[in-house]
């Protein structure tokens, strides 16, 4: 049931229970520990008995009466009381004639004036809040269909809030308890029909399996829907949707009767936590992420369920389908009562696999979950019989002990968030580790190719600059050694002047010597001498001017020599960091080469993976051989079975509709009523499919659909037909392909035993909501239609009707059924006259008309009918009263539907249905055909108008 259950190294400590399991003075039988596997939760003890039991709670049982209804009223005295009620000593009595009762004792009694409130509060308060104190709970409402279970339990009173039932108030009490930022409440709701559990939630979810935990024991449903609760508007719009998908019908004892058992089923989970001084028992590795609190989860689940109503044939008036529904209803009633027996009488065998539903109540009775039960009774006298049978059904409930456990575990999901966090930040960190690494390879990288690329520019530049020092050098040099030698021949032009200064004061003395001889020679001594003092002061700065660009010349040479040398001890600078680049070069090729090595050894392995992977290729292809071998083999195998087949084929045209369950709606009163010998025919026929399965296989058995042998195909077509008649058969036989096969076969094949078992195995896939989108996607309306219109074998029309008839009944396909011709196809088959053939017409056009009627009720569609553009108004008009009473009543109720869409009323009025409706109404033998039929003429002005 719950999904969720939580694992065995969970953790329970014991925690009090403040309720009563059982009341003052009510005798109970000796307590037994529930006969289940045992939990590896540690129980904690409930509420303490009278009786002094510390961890036992009885079943507590409570009584309502419901009010007289209309029916009962007007026939006064054939309808008194058969109750008399004592709520003031909760007792009553029960009597069977004005001299003859008994007296029972429960829990509590709930007269007919009793609300709504007031049994919340005695029967369902006392489970809730168990239930939020972490327990678990059921809520249950039993007793004979139109007592009003439905009503105490699912009524949702949005209106009227005092109507609100146990499943409304429940709720509220639920979320008016928890804090939904901390805890959390979901929901699922589930119905159990025809022994088939079904999502309400969710409609495609059918036939939900029920599995059981070896360990612990609990119940769980893998697959059912489960809603997280937001606030009551919430719920209320669940429980709607799940009321819409119930099954109901109209039956004597109740107009809205329900033929399904429902169970809504609330999960909760609480926050809690322990203190330190409790963690003594939580084990080290927990208390290394949680040093102080410890986080627990606190998981409980409520059970309200819902029964079907007990009920007997002759009383309820059902037929038909009806009967089947009632068959499984009582069946899983009975199971109940079985377990509730054994329980009460301490017997060592509990039959809880009896029925689907004594599995999914396992913990309900005997179990660990605190119960509370509902019996509703009516007070008519008619009913004293079922009225007994309830009262009984209560009395020995009250005597059923459970042994109730608070389940707690440590909080996992913190624990785990908290790890995955840890474990995100160690993964984030070491990626950005590994991102700095990366990067600063990358750089490494960058920078040694800048390195390398500036060492190269470097050297080329330091060459070309040695060069041109050394071009320089030697310019230098050549011009020193120039200046050099214009100082040699200045040096010796000096020396020449020297010589001539000393040759012109020799000169000179002689000449004053000689003026001194002449004194008429003086002025002209006086000239000269100042002629040679002039020139000797222009050769003294010469001399000079030539002494300061020699030693100019020289600095520049010793600046010419400084730049070399530091042009020299900068080339070795560059090499000295050329040979650390070079270095660093080297450690990186070797780590390079390391990788590089690694990858090698990586491919190497990779090879050796491919080679591997080639030797399996090789093999894979050795057992598809094999299988193509084994598929021949079985192909001879069933010609050789087929001759056991063939002793049985004489009976095949009788006993075809075997092959579809009668829930399909495909067989006839005469098959329902078949002689021993005729069921021992299909039983023994049922035997040589079953073996023939057992040996060959469903996938080989559909591969055999495509043999070129006209007799296996045949073969094989029918036994697919008889497997999908079991509803564990059809989901094996739509995954392998099964479905597309028949399709395909409908499609080619000429023979018209192969329509007839296609056409029949498509009908009983046709039953399950999920295959009737795969038929219709995939066209098989049209390929019905198109065999409808080639055959005249009426026995291959009745399959391809009741095919049709199934599809009809889903309103998200009647577009695509009317225009792929599935509608005029059932018109056309009226033509053959049989009587089985028409029936199946019948059923589908009542089950069009019905689902359309509700779709366009809701406002989902509106506009005119789309079974009147085809023409069948006027069909059921003219046909109505002709055919028989069984197909009467279906077309009755087909008419009745499209009356109530009053965009259908002009085409009814010109076609004369006014006449038809007013038949309906006093005649009909359908009491839902009358009422509808009224309702439509009192309801519809156009229809009143034309009355009047």
């Amino acid at each position: 049931m719950a999904t969720g259950a939580g694992a065995a190294a969970g953790r329970a400590s014991v925690r009090p229970v403040d309720r009563n399991g059982v009341p003052r003075g009510t005798a109970r039988s000796k307590s037994v520990a529930p006969r289940r596997p045992p939990s590896p939760f540690r129980a904690r003890p409930a509420a303490a008995d009278h009786d002094g039991s510390a961890d036992l709670c009885r079943v507590r049982v409570a009584v309502r009466i419901r009010p007289k209804n209309a029916e009962e009223l007007a026939h006064g005295a054939d309808f008194d009381s058969c109750v008399e009620l004592q709520p003031e000593c909760k007792k009553l009595k029960l009597k069977k004639n004005n001299w003859t009762s008994e007296s029972y004792k429960f829990d509590e009694i709930f007269s007919e004036n009793a609300s709504q409130k007031r049994l919340y509060e005695v029967v369902a308060k006392p489970v809730v809040e168990s239930v939020l104190e972490g327990y678990n709970g059921t809520v249950m409402a039993y007793g004979q269909t139109g007592t009003g279970k439905t009503y105490t339990v699912g009524r949702l009173g949005k209106e009227d809030p005092s109507e609100r039932g146990i499943m409304v108030r429940s709720f509220e009490h639920i979320l008016s308890s928890m804090s939904l930022e901390t805890d959390s409440v979901a929901v699922s709701y589930l119905q159990l029909y025809l022994e088939s559990v079904q999502d309400l939630l969710a409609p495609e979810k059918t036939n939900i399996p029920i599995v059981e935990d070896p360990k612990t024991g609990e119940v769980s449903l893998p697959g059912a829907a489960i809603v997280e609760i937001k606030d009551l508007e919430h719920v209320f719009q669940l429980l709607q949707i799940g009321e819409t998908n119930r099954h109901a019908a109209n039956t004597k004892m109740n107009t809205e009767s329900s033929r399904s058992h429902a169970i809504l089923i609330i999960h909760l989970q609480r926050s809690l936590r322990i203190k330190e001084e409790m963690t003594t028992s939580i084990p080290n590795s927990a208390e290394e992420f949680f040093p102080g609190d410890i986080p627990l989860v606190l998981k409980s689940k409520l059970l309200i369920v819902d029964l079907a109503g007990s009920e007997r044939i002759d009383k309820s008036g059902s037929e038909g389908h009806m009967i089947e529904e009632a068959k499984f209803i009582n069946l899983s009633l009975s199971s109940l009562g079985k377990c509730i027996n054994a329980l009460a009488e301490n017997s060592p065998h509990i039959p809880t696999r009896d029925s689907k539903l004594t599995r999914m109540l396992r913990d309900s009775f005997g179990g660990t979950a605190r119960t509370s039960l509902v019996v509703t009774i009516g007070p008519s006298a008619r009913h004293y019989s079922e009225t007994s049978s309830t009262i009984l059904f209560g009395q020995r409930a009250m005597r059923v002990v459970n042994t109730m456990r608070l389940k707690e575990e440590i909080d996992y999901e913190i624990l785990y968030k908290k790890v995955e966090c840890e474990v995100d930040h160690l993964t984030s960190e070491m990626e950005r580790q590994q991102k700095l690494k990366h990067i600063e390879i990358t750089q490494v990288e960058k920078r040694l190719k800048e390195s390398e690329m500036l060492f190269n520019d470097f050297r080329v530049t330091s060459s070309m600059q040695i060069e041109n020092l050394e071009k320089e050098k030697h310019q230098f040099g050549y011009a020193i050694k120039k200046l050099m030698q214009e100082l040699e021949e200045k040096e010796g032009q000096n020396n020449v002047l020297s010589q001539q200064i000393i040759h012109l004061e020799t000169s000179l003395n002689e000449q004053k010597q000689q003026q001194l001889e002449s004194l008429s020679n003086t002025k002209i001594l006086a000239d000269t001498t100042k002629t040679h003092e002039k020139k000797m002061g222009e050769l003294l700065r010469q001399l000079e001017e030539e002494r300061s660009h020699c030693a100019g010349m020289k600095d520049h040479f010793n600046i010419l020599q400084q730049k070399l040398s530091d042009a020299q001890s900068s080339a070795q600078f560059q090499e000295n960091m050329a040979c650390e680049l070079k270095k660093e070069l080297s450690e990186i090729t070797t780590a390079f080469t390391s990788q590089l090595h690694s990858l090698e050894e990586k491919n190497s392995e990779l090879l050796s993976e491919k080679e591997l992977i080639y030797e399996e290729l090789k093999s894979t292809q050795e057992k598809l051989q094999h299988e193509t071998t084994h598929r021949q083999s079985l192909e001879s195998e069933v010609l050789r079975l087929k001759q056991s087949w063939t002793d049985n084929c004489a009976e095949e045209s009788k006993t075809l509709c075997g092959m579809v369950r009668s829930g399909s709606g495909l067989g006839s009163a005469a098959f329902m009523s078949k002689s021993g010998k005729s069921k021992e025919t299909q039983s023994s026929q049922r035997g040589t499919m079953s073996k023939i399965f057992e040996e060959v296989g469903l996938p080989s058995v559909l591969a055999l659909l495509k043999s070129n042998d006209l007799e296996v195909q045949i073969h094989a077509v029918k036994v697919v037909a008889n497997l999908a008649a079991e509803d564990v058969n059809q989901q094996k036989i739509v995954e392998e392909g099964g479905l597309d096969a028949l399709l395909s076969l409908l499609e080619t094949s000429e023979n018209t035993t192969i329509h007839r078992a296609t056409a029949g195995a498509i009908a009983n896939l046709a039953m399950n909501v999920s295959n009737q989108g795969l038929i219709m996607s995939k066209g098989g309306a049209r390929l019905l239609a198109n065999v409808a219109s080639k055959t005249d074998d009426p026995q291959t029309m009745r399959m391809v009707a009741g095919a049709i008839a199934n599809l009809c009944g889903n309103d998200k396909w009647h577009m695509m059924l009317k225009r792929d011709g599935g509608i005029k196809a059932l018109l056309g088959m009226f033509q053959t006259g049989h009587h089985d053939v028409i029936a199946q017409i019948a059923r589908g056009l009542s089950n069009f008309a019905k689902c359309e009627s509700r779709v366009i009720s809701q406002g989902h569609r509106k506009g005119r009918s789309l079974l009147i553009d085809d023409g069948v108004l006027t069909w059921i008009v003219a046909n109505s009263t002709v055919l028989s009473p069984s197909v009467r009543r279906h077309i009755e109720l087909a008419f009745c539907h499209l009356a109530q869409n009053e965009e259908n009323s002009r085409d009814i009025i010109v076609t004369g249905g006014i006449k038809e409706l007013i038949r309906i109404s006093r005649e009909s033998s359908r009491d839902d055909a009358r009422n509808l039929a009224k309702k439509a003429l009192t309801s519809n002005p156009a229809f009143l108008k034309e009355t009047q």
